[in-house]
């Protein structure tokens, strides 16, 4: 009892003190692998091997089967495993998809067991998976592109980014022949319009929610196209192919981080009678890596939020903008035609 008591009381400030110094030890560390990121697919092979198991796997006999694989730091990985194939290759949005945990276990990347799946791991760009009925199936790892990635400017169209100069934009900058994240916004103004864009997330797998890749395309300045690594995810308002606080996706066609991905989008401009009052709000036809989101959809607000114009609609053209939300998104080959 002597000694019980001696530890429940002296040794409480020190055991404090521990704690405290221990908590204080991680949060720089903590910190820094929140703030790893990575934009060089090349370089981020190289130096996280968490990189070379995220992705996509598809299986080719039997049922067929899809898995998105997000790293998330120190060897932690969440799966999405999808009956019928991937998003936009076969997969139905309308069904269930089984969500597992998974870790790097020496050279394995073992999944712990979920509703319907006993056994899945990952071994060299193979994903094997053992259903609870015993059925086993193979996946292998792939690397989609956009259809459209590579896209050249029809005639007439104005090219506002081909890798030579960042002269057409307001705050335009280059690195390494590609335009940055940095809040740029075309010089020339814009009204009805099909605008072809071409963008790279970074990869920062210890990154959550809005801190994965962040940045957007505001059409006419006005309405944001959302980008973000949502890769995997829901696909919601604020994720990757959302038109943020107005609708979500009808399908997450995001691809894994470091993939060069596509906007292809049709503006129609707001109409207006002589007067200057409004008869009817802007249109907006999207596609995301080659594949409809929104189609033809009604932009039913003055602005989203955080857009450089914020005030009333008018008959006025606007810019093509591209947010700048502290992440190191890339561009390349953007062209907009006017209607």
């Amino acid at each position: 009892m002597k000694i019980l008591a001696y530890l429940n009381s002296d040794t409480r400030p020190l055991i404090r003190l521990m704690v405290s110094s221990a908590i204080a030890l991680s949060l720089p560390l903590y910190a820094a692998e929140q703030k790893k990121t990575w934009i060089d697919p090349v370089v981020a092979e190289k130096e996280d091997p968490d990189f070379s198991v995220q992705g996509e796997y598809l299986s080719s006999e039997g049922e067929i089967y899809g898995a998105q694989v997000v790293a998330l730091g120190g060897g932690k990985f969440d799966a999405y495993l999808l009956s019928g194939g991937l998003p936009g290759k076969g997969w139905n949005p309308e069904t269930d998809k089984i969500h597992l945990e998974g870790q790097m276990e020496g050279g394995l990347c073992v999944f712990r067991a979920a509703a319907g799946v006993s056994k899945m791991q990952i071994e060299k760009s193979t994903l094997t998976l053992e259903k609870e009925d015993g059925k086993k199936f193979s996946l292998a790892r792939v690397v989609r592109t956009s259809p459209t990635l590579g896209a050249k400017p029809p005639t007439g169209a104005v090219v506002l980014f081909d890798g030579s100069s960042a002269d057409l934009w307001e705050k335009g900058k280059m690195e390494k022949g590609l335009l940055t994240a940095t809040g740029a916004t075309t010089k020339q103004t814009f009204g009805s319009y099909q605008l072809h864009v071409e963008f790279r997330t970074p990869y920062k797998p210890a990154a959550r929610g809005q801190g994965r890749g962040n940045s957007g395309i505001y059409h006419a300045g006005r309405w944001e196209t959302q980008i973000l690594d949502s890769f995997g995810l829901k696909g919601m308002q604020n994720e990757c192919g959302g038109i943020y606080s107005i609708a979500t996706p009808k399908l997450n066609l995001c691809l894994p981080p470091l993939t060069w991905q596509t906007y292809d989008v049709e503006l129609t401009s707001a109409t207006f009678d002589a007067a200057g009052k409004r008869t009817a709000w802007p249109r907006i036809t999207v596609r995301l890596n080659g594949v409809i989101i929104h189609e033809n959809l009604e932009l039913s607000k003055d602005f989203t939020p955080s857009a450089p114009l914020s005030t009333a609609l008018t008959p006025a053209a606007g810019p093509v903008h591209l947010q700048d939300h502290g992440n190191p998104v890339m561009f390349q080959n953007i062209w907009i035609l006017e209607k």
